[in-house]
């Protein structure tokens, strides 16, 4: 029997990996784990380790972390917090396999613990380049793993060229798109009412998370975001549902922003679950903020994207990205391109929904030798 345990931190991550996970799990001779911490933990991002028990995956372990303080020193702490808690939670369960994604510092933290435990290591994701804290983190947990599911022809280059032995890096595409391609979306007057919208509502999304780097910044950010998109969504007749971001060093100020903005037309959410964000991301005018859900899953659905500052500046794009900067009349210049062009073409540089069967696949399969564990660069 192979183990496989995936770590997951937030409802982003988790949301994007459910359905691989689940074919992971129906495989014969593999059983599937997940270690929760961060956002999942927290009633302040919606107990969304709820939705963890309910996919029907068993959690080997909770990992609780303070998210609370929404600082860089918190941040830097949390890591090192749940490397303790991590490396302690693994050492008992002992996995065959962790397998991570992404960029995030839970990720990063269970890379370091399971380096040191011996276990083998799986990155998706990895080999993107986005620019902030985001990047460098995403690298390191790279230099880290083991095997590596990556996204694109271009990440597998960039890994490669990173010294990783071609044969552990393997193109699969975006698993969060996997739930996209072919999937029939609710009844939209039914999404219109879950999302506290009127009947018949026309509607953009808004989602902004923090730049840690620009922490400082984000409460000026956000005000900015939110004239714009009073000048050019809800002066449209439209309106804006913005959703909470995450807990990075800054987001407390966007919240604060968004609390104080909360009003006719805009609507704030803490938590939306992913079967009712994919339906509101297809059912949308378009996406506004810096999310990577913008970069990578909206292109499936031609939603257009107002990608807003610094956060994903270097991502493989799509042609339904639109950039602007932080201050209002570039945001409102972009806002107004984007819902004068309407739809895009679904075409997505990122796959094509069909990620979960070449992961569970490879996962499921692949040697796993004591050698693997040792790494030394290709070149």
């Amino acid at each position: 029997m192979r183990r496989i345990a995936y770590l997951t931190g937030t409802r982003a991550d988790f949301g994007l990996m459910v359905s691989t996970l689940r074919r992971l799990q129906a495989m014969p001779g593999v059983e599937v784990s997940t270690f929760v911490t961060g956002m999942h933990l927290s009633a302040a991002y919606g107990d969304t380790v709820r939705e963890v028990e309910a996919s029907g995956l068993p959690i080997a372990a909770s990992v609780p972390v303070n998210i609370d303080e929404r600082t860089p020193e918190a941040m830097a702490n949390a890591i090192g917090d749940t490397v303790q808690g991590l490396t302690r939670a693994l050492a008992v369960h002992r996995p065959d396999l962790l397998l991570l994604l992404g960029d995030r510092g839970e990720m990063l933290a269970g890379a370091i613990a399971a380096l040191h435990l011996g276990i083998p290591i799986a990155h998706l994701h990895g080999g993107e380049r986005s620019g902030t804290v985001d990047e460098p983190v995403r690298h390191a947990i790279t230099k880290l793993s083991h095997l590596h599911l990556v996204a694109s022809e271009e990440s597998r280059d960039r890994v490669i060229r990173m010294g990783e032995l071609p044969e552990h890096v393997h193109v699969v595409g975006a698993p969060g798109l996997d739930e996209i391609v072919g999937r029939k979306p609710s009844a939209r007057e039914a999404l219109l009412h879950r999302l506290g919208l009127p009947a018949g509502a026309r509607y953009a999304l808004v989602l902004f998370h923090p730049v840690v780097q620009e922490a400082g910044d984000a409460g000026a950010q956000t005000r900015a975001l939110l004239q714009a998109v009073r000048d050019e969504v809800l002066s449209q007749g439209l309106h804006a549902v913005w959703l909470a971001p995450n807990a990075d060093a800054g987001s407390g100020a966007i919240v604060q922003e968004m609390q104080r903005a909360t009003g006719d037309r805009l609507h704030c959410l803490t938590h939306v679950p992913r079967a009712d964000y994919l339906d509101a991301l297809e059912g949308a005018e378009l996406l506004a903020g810096n999310s990577s859900s913008g970069i990578i899953e909206a292109a499936s659905f031609g939603t257009p994207v107002v990608n807003v500052g610094t956060r994903q500046r270097l991502r493989q794009r799509n042609a339904n990205t639109i950039d602007c900067g932080t201050d209002t009349a570039q945001i409102a210049a972009a806002l107004r391109e984007a819902v004068g062009h309407g739809r895009y073409s679904r075409e997505n540089v990122y796959g094509d929904g069909r990620a979960g069967e070449r992961i569970a696949e490879l996962l499921g399969t692949h040697p796993l030798p004591r050698s693997l564990l040792d790494k030394t660069n290709a070149y």
